[in-house]
């Protein structure tokens, strides 16, 4: 008789995980997201981000766009508060509302 592999926990917790890796001041994309937790896409790293309860300490704000914007929401409110707290952290956006990368780009440690 073979032993019942342990119970994954459900998909959203993983990539909760995994957006709890990325530390302030750094921003990771939807993409990056869903290939590291593996198994979802994109749109499902932005559909648990949005499912997140209020008052949850997940970073939600560090997850931004392959094109380096904030994906706008919450009819523009959560947009504009997202932005807020990405600058508090010190995350800079160019004239065209874009995060570099280069600097502010997360990098998860192998």
């Amino acid at each position: 008789m073979s032993e019942i592999p342990p119970e994954r926990p459900p998909l959203y917790q993983q990539i909760y995980a995994v957006v709890g890796q990325v530390p302030p001041g750094k921003v990771a994309t939807y993409g990056q997201i869903a290939h590291i937790t593996g198994g979802c896409t994109a749109r499902m790293v932005g559909y648990a981000m949005a499912a997140l309860p209020e008052g949850s300490d997940v970073p939600w704000q560090r997850v931004i766009n392959y094109k380096g914007k904030i994906s706008p929401h919450g009819f523009g409110y959560g947009s504009a508060m997202q932005r807020l707290l990405l600058e508090e952290e010190g995350v800079v956006f160019d004239a065209e509302d874009r995060i570099d990368f280069n600097v502010f780009g997360w990098l998860p440690s192998a």
